[in-house]
């Protein structure tokens, strides 16, 4: 069944090449804040000057920031007042506070090493963890409630949508992603004989409802920003350990300055798993790049765990397993870290509906599951029960239905680790070290008749298929001190040739010098040669002579212009993809 998805996980922004300020450029300025001044039209007054919302970062707490998680605010500025900042020396950087955006039978089997049986009997559900869903909102759906049907497993609640005071999820994703997260599978049915069940990953762990995607699937840097620092201040009353983002947009920046990546990694370094989508951008061919260097922010942080999407192909078990021809791949532009870290089932799947009047049902309503795919019933009466409200099923497919496969196993890990406690960074390495590495080397689709190559290398697999058997069953932790950071690529070559592109890990990485969490035992030696990344696309080996060298290695990126993302202003075109088929 073809799937057209309007957001499923990013709205990336189409930005200028940079920045300036009355003839001067600055560092503490994002290239995308641009000013355009127009002249007044003969005998009537001057216009008032144009104005741009920012998130001012400084370098130290100023009271009464409302970012206070990074310490920053939000503020309305014209040209003249962006200048004044830039020459402040107590401000670290200025950015435009920007647009960001947004089947289970077979899946959760698939990252439980391939059996269904290993997924119904594991001991671990995600008992007592709370996960922090960042999203468009989470409805009382039936399979969010404990395991008697009759307490929502929904702790928390609260609205951060300027001008909104509604937790519900008007737009259908987050409902959705809270299903695959921790979805029961029991309660939905209303007695019905069922012949399929569709349980989330971590089906008795906690949720809270961080609501920051409007309607129509979008939100500001400082809206989720706001979502991260209450998720924080909360962690131990509902002891939150782990954030989904299923989100994102556009890079502009170095991670280094980016607000939400820095936002995430607070999170992060306040003991939390922060998971996030890589994004949707993977069949980009544009400047004939083959989707590489178009993993979102904050994916790019080194810190996340950035997922992609795979295809389970409604099997259990691995040996068919595909790539999604969609699934964002690295390097990411500017910094170049590879990403994703991981991928995950995220092709047609199967979870819980918001409700039949939300955006995504309506905009997908072929894809609500109907009754009659999972329980024996016939009645027209009972049909209407698969598009109710706090019952029914839709599918979905994108890097945002990825995520929560990863963000779920997280939780699990979390739980089994107990009082002894696990650090963000030993799940993350765990997660990466005992990925699956048996994905084939390459696959094909096709896009508008053409057939085109998925190269399953190390900037479009990451470490492998999430294991969560795997994963439980190791005991490996990160050595105190060390952070499990994605490692940065390199082009090494002077001129275009073989394995010219390595990998290199800050002094700080756990994956830096270690036989326990080395390249090998991590990412795998099929998408390994030495410290090279073996690649399967000319543009990634690198061809001066091709647009989609210059995109991924050339000058130009150091610089934030990228024609990926375009060098005019305004919106992105919303991603509305086709889950594959």
């Amino acid at each position: 069944m073809q799937f057209r998805q309007r957001f499923s996980c990013l709205i990336f922004l189409a930005t200028s090449a940079s920045i300036s300020l009355f003839g001067q450029t600055s560092d503490k300025i994002a290239p995308d804040l641009v000013f355009s001044e127009s002249s007044p039209s003969p005998g009537a007054p001057p216009p008032p000057p144009p104005t741009a919302n920012v998130i001012v970062q400084t370098n130290s707490s100023v009271p009464g920031a409302n970012l206070g998680l990074i310490q920053a605010y939000t503020r309305t500025v014209t040209s003249r007042e962006l200048q004044q900042l830039a020459q402040d020396p107590n401000v670290k950087y200025v950015s435009r506070d920007r647009s960001v955006g947004a089947n289970l039978e077979y899946a959760t089997p698939a990252v439980f090493g391939g059996s269904s049986l290993a997924a119904a009997s594991s001991p671990w559900k995600g008992r007592g963890i709370g996960i922090a869903v960042i999203d468009s909102g989470v409805n009382p759906h039936e399979d969010l409630k404990d395991g008697n049907c009759g307490v929502s497993r929904i702790v928390y609640e609260e609205n951060f949508v300027p001008g909104e005071s509604t937790t519900r999820d008007l737009y259908g994703h987050g409902t959705h992603v809270a299903g695959i997260l921790a979805g029961n599978g029991l309660c939905s049915d209303r007695g019905l004989p069922r012949t399929r069940r569709f349980t989330g990953v971590a089906p008795q762990a906690n949720l809270i409802n961080l609501r920051v995607l409007n309607a129509q699937g979008s939100a500001l840097d400082s809206t989720v920003i706001r979502a991260i620092d209450r998720a924080v201040r909360l962690r131990n009353t509902y002891n939150i350990r782990v954030i989904n983002l299923s989100l994102g947009r556009g890079i502009f920046e170095s991670y280094k300055n980016d607000p939400l990546c820095q936002a995430v990694e607070r999170a992060w370094a306040a003991g939390i798993v922060v998971v996030v989508a890589a994004g949707n951008r993977g069949r980009e061919n544009t400047a004939g790049n083959n989707g590489y260097g178009t993993i979102g922010s904050p994916g790019n942080d080194p810190f996340v765990i950035t997922v992609g999407a795979m295809r389970d192909m409604s099997t259990v078990g691995r040996s068919d397993d595909l790539m999604a021809s969609y699934s964002s791949k690295g390097p990411t532009t500017i910094d170049r870290i590879v990403k994703p870290d991981l991928v995950a089932p995220g092709n047609a799947i199967i979870a819980p509906l918001a409700g039949a009047s939300t955006t995504l049902a309506r905009e997908n309503a072929k894809d609500i599951t109907t009754l009659s795919y999972y329980t024996r019933s016939v009645s027209v009466a009972w049909a209407a029960l698969s598009r109710t409200d706090g019952n029914g099923y839709l599918k979905l497919s994108g890097t945002s239905m990825a995520t929560p496969m990863v963000a779920g196993a997280a939780a699990l890990l979390i739980e089994k680790a107990g009082i002894a406690g696990i650090t963000p960074d030993t799940v993350k390495a765990r997660l990466m070290k005992w990925a699956a590495k048996t994905l084939p080397a390459s696959s094909t689709f096709l896009q508008n008749g053409v057939s085109r190559t998925i190269q399953n290398d190390m900037l479009t697999i990451g470490a492998g298929a999430l294991d969560v058997v795997a994963a439980l069953n190791n005991a490996d932790t990160a050595p105190a001190g060390k952070r499990a950071l994605s490692p940065q690529a390199v082009y090494t070559c002077q001129k275009p040739g073989r394995n010219c592109v390595a990998i290199t890990h800050s002094p700080g990485s756990v994956f830096a010098g270690s036989s326990v969490w080395g390249n090998r035992p991590v990412w795998g030696g099929s998408v390994l040669w030495g410290d090279s990344v073996l690649w399967g696309d000319s543009v990634v080996w690198g061809d001066a002579s091709q647009k989609g060298f210059s995109v991924l290695w050339g000058d130009s990126i150091a610089r934030g212009v990228s024609v990926l993302w375009g060098d005019g202003g305004g919106l992105f075109p919303t991603s509305v993809l086709d889950g594959d088929r």
